[in-house]
């Protein structure tokens, strides 16, 4: 396990979050910022000390922001709020996914920004590291104020109240705070409104399935170049010199990776004069599509990296003058707008995967047998995977339709624009997984479609991907169920694991 993360507020990076989130990496203050922390603390206790009206600290609520509560009933508004927000609905978060709200929602604390106590924010860092995850319904954000819902439940557990998991086991939380040696904390002035205010939930969310994404682009360059060997393409469109004409970054990364992947293959060779000048788009154009899904995949590496780490709470603190200001941090859009971004940039690597699939499977297009089965007809072959690549494809074409174009005014009009973000996000996702078992499809495919060259064989990097999917799925021929094959291909996929082992061979892709 790596070394101990020390969160501020300022250095997180997705390979922070996909430490936390997916591999328990554990989390601590960092002393400098707990320093902040304190600091910030003090301008809202001395705020409520001198009767200051502050929305939010001695306020109600989003419509109720002209109702002034009396300091004696300060704690009771916030655990109110916790428990009137703890509104959310639904299949709940998976654990990758509850890890990364609370990570993200403990470095927000740790800016400053928040106003919560030390103690508030420890308790929360002490959960993270305990495995002792809240229960999070993933529907009921409307991504401003912030993803309040989802935020509410995560602090819902932090009073012992709503339901926690430990140890595989759901309990209430004050049951789960304690089987972790855990106190629940009671909320002071401002408190509950610094942890459910901000855009965690999708952050996490799209922030996750964007490490993926990179990974799958890379993956799909190696299925790429090994469809086109398998179907005897040509390595010309990705000359040099073709992709210096046009630069756009990211296709000519594709375009170098596709050399080095090709190079040095005698299943090329062998076919080198046989005078054919092109392949179909779905070949020929591999970096022009992966190149823009790569500078897609930039701009929202670019929004999602200053999320991590931006602060979103309403009212802020700001120590240097010790005021509290409100404002629409917590708005969501540009998370929103990245996330959808996100879902047509994986959905167009599962779009001309799946037409490579057709490619391979079809008799009329590859001069292979039918659906690459043995003895066709007796055997189907795969011709059910590329028919769940459809599905699949087809699927993520509804996913990609954008969600932050929608709004639907809430909190009687004072929230009368909203993001969507983690609607956005959700789909974000499930395009992911779906353009994973895609690529997983055409990897299975393609290897497939090698063996009917034998003894030729591929790239020296090509054919070490061969043999790691050959070390998991053998040779189709109908005796077994094709969905196992499928997903144990896929987790590869998702790990990077194909791109790391033709890497091995070839040196660094990118």
């Amino acid at each position: 396990m790596s070394q101990v993360l020390a969160i501020d507020g300022n250095r997180l990076t997705l390979g922070d979050l996909e430490g936390v989130a997916r591999d328990g990496r554990r989390v601590a203050l960092d002393p400098v910022a707990r320093d902040r922390v304190e600091r910030a603390r003090k301008v809202v206790d001395d705020a409520v000390a001198k009767g200051a009206v502050v929305y939010g600290v001695t306020t109600g609520f989003g419509s109720f922001a002209d109702v002034v509560i009396p300091r004696d009933r300060l704690r009771e508004l916030q655990e109110n709020l916790v428990r009137s927000h703890s509104a959310g609905v639904g299949e709940v978060l998976d654990e990758p996914e509850t890890r990364g709200l609370m990570l993200l929602r403990a470095n927000v604390l740790a800016k400053a920004y928040s106003g919560v106590r030390v103690e508030t924010l420890e308790l929360l860092i002490a959960m993270l590291n305990a495995r002792l995850h809240p229960v999070v319904p993933s529907q009921g954000s409307v991504g401003a104020s912030g993803d309040l819902a989802p935020l509410a439940h995560l602090a819902l557990a932090m009073i012992g109240e709503g339901s926690c998991r430990y140890q595989g086991r759901v309990s209430a939380g004050a049951e789960g705070l304690k089987a972790a040696g855990l106190t629940p904390v009671r909320l002071e002035a401002k408190e509950g409104i610094a942890l459910i205010n901000g855009t965690q939930l999708m952050t996490a969310v799209a922030g996750l399935a964007l490490a993926e994404a990179e990974r799958l682009a890379a993956t799909a360059d190696v299925a790429g170049a090994l469809t086109l060997d398998a179907l005897k393409g040509t390595d010309v469109a990705f000359d040099e010199r073709i992709h210096a004409a046009r630069p756009h970054p990211g296709q000519a990364v594709s375009a170098r990776n596709l050399r080095r992947l090709l190079a040095s293959s005698p299943l090329r060779e062998s076919h080198r004069d046989c005078g054919k000048v092109q392949d179909a788009y779905s070949l020929r154009c591999i970096p022009q599509v992966h190149g823009a899904v790569r500078d897609a995949l930039g701009y929202v590496k670019a929004t999602v990296g200053i999320e991590l780490n931006g602060a979103t709470d309403n009212p802020m603190v700001f120590v240097d003058t010790a005021e509290l200001l409100s404002g629409g941090n917590f708005h969501g859009e540009p998370v929103a707008i990245a996330a959808d971004v996100l879902a047509i940039a994986v959905a167009e690597i599962g779009s001309i995967s799946e037409r490579r699939i057709e490619r391979l499977v079809n008799p009329a297009l590859s001069g292979l047998p039918a659906f690459l089965a043995r003895d066709g007809g007796f055997r189907s072959g795969l011709m059910m995977a590329q028919v769940t690549a459809a599905a699949l494809a087809s699927e993520n074409k509804s996913l990609a339709h954008p969600a932050s174009v929608d709004s639907i005014p809430t909190s009687a009009n004072k929230e009368d624009h909203v993001s969507m973000g983690v609607t956005a996000a959700r789909k974000a996702a499930r395009a992911v997984a779906n353009t994973r078992r895609i690529l997983a499809i055409e990897l299975l495919a393609a290897c497939q479609a090698l063996e009917f060259h034998r003894p030729l064989q591929t790239s020296p990097p090509l054919e070490a991907v061969h043999r790691r999917v050959r070390g998991l799925a053998s040779f189709y021929d109908d005796g077994r169920p094709l969905g196992p094959d499928i997903e144990s291909v896929a987790e590869l996929v998702g790990a990077g694991t194909i791109v790391v082992e033709a890497a091995s061979v070839c040196g660094t892709l990118e």
